[in-house]
């Protein structure tokens, strides 16, 4: 929308200022201007009508209209050139003061944008405006002149009011600071006390860490010596209990067989218990790893039913191994017959009648162990608490079928070292199923894949980098895992790696960071993204992307196989 013509005048003398300013105002006020911009506003038409006047003899003023901006242009005919100290004060006082010169003519622009919301101009209110703007009646020089005095004592006040209010805000703000100063005082003091209890619990951490540090390696030498002082006897006895039972040893009377049966029994317990404490120990210090190769199921399955037939109850309770649908997986053979010689054992060792039964199938990217017994079942309230070293489900001993506490704890924890899970489920006076979930690898993913010489894992979360190491076995010679991006810089330009598994979600440096210094530091290795942030497609310099949520070693064979091709 172009500008709206509001009105004209003209200027002959400086009778005509005071009325230009007076009209100025008037404008102002109908165009919904404040009462300061209305005085700033015809202060600055009278000051540069002042200095035009002088030198040109008459102005014509024409005051428009464009949407939320008061438009003042002042035409005039000047012979040389004329003084800017006007058009200087109008420039302080408006939003734009503006000159321009054709040939013999002056053009003067004079803007101010109102404030707020544009008023409404329509094409009655224009007529309206125009009509009131043009019955304005002339006043006397006296009478401008009292008009502007009058608003120099009401600006005056105002200063004065402001003047008045600065001090009893200044005053205010000196309370302030001195309660600001009192507080900042205080919390210093707090703060002090705080820093000096940090430091006195940073040395009783230091000395509780000494501490730890002393007790881990006298529970080292506890299990160095355990494994040899108790494993060397409890073998002996058995072994001797062996000899007197067998052929061609003299003639033992039922009572002698009985005893001698008891101490049988009493060594086997006592050696599986020694066994089964050492495992765990392996398993907490994370000295116990995976090595995983091509197993038989059938044949493992054959040989565990063998091993554990003397336990069925002799009729009472079959252990019942049901036929395997593949017949090869890729896992650790020692660790995977011990869990699931633990779980059988348990359902055999809790369960009077019916059966135990081994139940092995393919559940889309796992493979599924289901150990299912008719026993005495587990209340629902002791479900989670059987994962307890030593913990026994009450009422077992009484009726002579407690355990050492350790299987369950023991098969749960050497499940995740073999990236998978273990569930348990149980109805009292039913029976207890428990189900292992192992990753469905069916050839051996490491004859795919060139061996690597190193491998460096980044990702902040210490439990994760311990848990991706089982997964990593057999691919290459050193694994090295750190916790930032700096850390993982270091070890790059120390030892390049021939692999980064690099979790994007990293303190102090993220993932796409680290990748841009590796680009700056050259070296070939190869990056796979391993993190739980959802990615259409992998960065630019990433060779493959695996999701943290979903990682089992096929897939991260996989993605490193993927990295290799692109």
């Amino acid at each position: 929308m172009s500008a709206v013509e509001l009105l004209r005048i003209e200027i002959l003398d400086e009778t005509g200022i005071f009325q230009a300013r007076r009209v100025g105002r008037s404008v102002a006020a109908e165009m919904g201007f404040a009462a300061q911009d209305q005085v700033r506003i015809g202060t600055a038409l009278s000051e540069v009508g002042r200095d035009l006047l002088n030198g040109a003899g008459s102005l014509a003023v024409v005051f428009s209209w464009d949407p939320g901006v008061l438009l003042i242009e002042i035409r005039c005919r000047a012979d040389g050139e004329l003084p800017s100290e006007g058009l200087v004060a109008a420039g302080r006082l408006m939003d734009t003061a503006t000159s321009a010169a054709a040939d013999d003519r002056t053009l003067i622009r004079l803007t101010k944008r109102l404030q707020g919301s544009v008023w409404p101009l329509t094409p009655t209110g224009l007529a309206e405006i125009t009509a009131r703007l043009s019955a304005l009646t002339p006043v006397s020089t006296l009478e401008e002149l009292r008009r502007q005095n009058e608003e120099l004592v009401q600006t005056l006040e105002d200063l004065q009011r402001r003047g008045e209010e600065l001090v009893l805000l200044n005053s205010e703000l000196a309370e302030t600071n001195q309660g600001v100063m009192a507080l900042y005082s205080q919390l210093s003091t707090e703060m002090e006390e705080t820093n000096r209890g940090v430091v006195a619990l940073y040395a009783e951490l230091d000395e509780t860490s000494a501490q730890l540090r002393e007790a881990s390696k006298a529970k080292n030498r506890f299990w160095t010596n355990i494994s040899h002082e108790l494993r060397s006897p409890l073998n002996s006895i058995i072994g001797l209990v062996r000899l007197l039972t067998g052929t061609g040893g003299d003639p033992l009377t039922e009572e002698q067989a009985h005893q001698i049966h008891l101490i049988e029994n009493s060594g086997t317990t006592l050696l599986s218990l020694v066994n089964e404490l050492l495992d765990l120990a392996k398993t907490e210090s994370s000295r116990l790893d995976p090595q995983p190769t091509m197993v038989d199921l059938g044949g493992m399955l054959a040989q565990l039913r063998a091993l554990l037939r003397p336990l069925d109850g002799g009729g009472d309770v079959a252990l019942i191994v049901d036929p395997v649908p593949l017949s090869e997986l890729y896992t650790d053979e020692v660790m995977l017959t011990r869990i699931l010689r633990n779980l059988l054992a348990n359902g055999l060792r809790f369960t009077s009648a019916g059966e135990v039964r081994l139940t092995v199938r393919r559940a889309g990217d796992q493979v599924e162990f289901r150990v299912r017994d008719t026993g005495i079942g587990i209340p629902q309230d002791q479900q989670e608490r059987v994962f307890e070293e030593f913990y026994q489900v009450p009422g077992t001993i009484q009726i002579g079928r407690a355990g050492t506490g350790l299987g369950l704890p023991y098969a749960r924890r050497m499940t995740v070292l073999l990236g998978g899970e273990l569930e348990l489920t149980s109805v009292p006076g039913t029976g207890t199923t428990v189900v292992v979930r192992l990753p469905l690898v069916t050839e051996d993913p490491v004859g795919g894949v060139a061996r690597l010489g190193h491998i460096l894992v980044v990702d902040d979360d210490a439990d994760f980098r311990q848990s991706l190491r089982p997964l990593l076995t057999g691919l290459a010679d050193r694994i090295t895992d750190v916790a930032d991006g700096p850390a993982a810089l270091a070890v790059v330009a120390a030892d390049p790696p021939d692999l980064i598994l690099l979790d994007l979600r990293l303190p102090s440096m993220d993932g796409l960071e680290v990748m841009e210094s590796l680009e700056q530091l050259g070296g070939n290795a190869i990056v796979v993204i391993v993190t739980a942030a959802d990615l259409d497609r992998p960065p630019r310099s990433s060779g493959a992307v695996v999701d943290k949520s979903r990682l089992t070693r096929a897939r991260l064979i996989e993605a490193i196989r993927h990295a290799h091709g692109r």
